[in-house]
């Protein structure tokens, strides 16, 4: 893996540089997909009040989620499934996402610029930035676009799975969620390899 350390933001890039912001969704709750999206901004068409989307308001995210879309250069959201969380774990399937995202960018990037401190494996030159998604523009935007299409397909869920209240809490752990699972069991979207899933399965036994 190439596991890149953080590095500050005056150190970034030329202006002339096409660059990629990369961020995730999702890497906490017991069931979903993790998303990653990956954004290519233009210069040109800059977007004010792009910041970390858990700093904004869900209402203030879904204003912006289409003007990043109309308005990058490129963008794309990608996906690591609960399945694949099991199997390779978290932190691997929010690698794989990330790395699905950016290979799906329709403009090839020349430099990427992650958010956390680990970097998928890509054959472009990328750099692990911790809080990125609060100090770069364009990982801002790609946290939005990962946090609004997560939610999203966790209302959808909500549909398909009802009961467990997916379109409140997205999957993460409220206890709401909790006294769900305590009824009704996972269902085929829980991340089995999770505590409290992982707990119970070997209680059980």
């Amino acid at each position: 893996m190439n596991h890149m350390p953080a590095v500050q933001t005056s150190r970034f890039f030329a202006e002339h540089t096409l660059i990629a912001g990369v961020d995730e969704a999702g890497r906490g709750p017991l069931a979903g997909p993790v998303c990653a999206a990956a954004v290519i901004l233009d210069p040109a068409r800059p977007i004010a009040g792009i910041d970390d989307s858990k700093k904004l308001s869900p209402a203030r995210r879904e204003r912006l989620e289409p003007l990043i879309r109309e308005q990058a250069l490129a963008w794309s959201v990608a996906w690591a499934s609960a399945e694949e969380i099991d199997q390779i774990n978290i932190l691997q399937a929010t690698l794989l996402a990330m790395r699905r995202a950016v290979e799906s960018l329709q403009i090839r990037p020349e430099r990427v610029l992650i958010d956390g401190n680990r970097c998928p494996e890509l054959d472009i030159a990328a750099e692990a930035i911790v809080g990125g998604d609060g100090s770069v523009p364009a990982i801002g935007a790609a946290s939005i676009l990962a946090k609004v299409a997560r939610d999203r397909f966790m209302v959808e869920l909500d549909a398909e799975c009802p009961g467990y209240g997916f379109a409140k809490h997205k999957g993460y752990p409220t206890r709401e969620h909790l006294d769900a699972l305590a009824r009704l069991g996972p269902c085929r979207w829980h991340r089995l390899s999770f505590a409290p899933l992982s707990k119970a399965r070997s209680s059980a036994r």
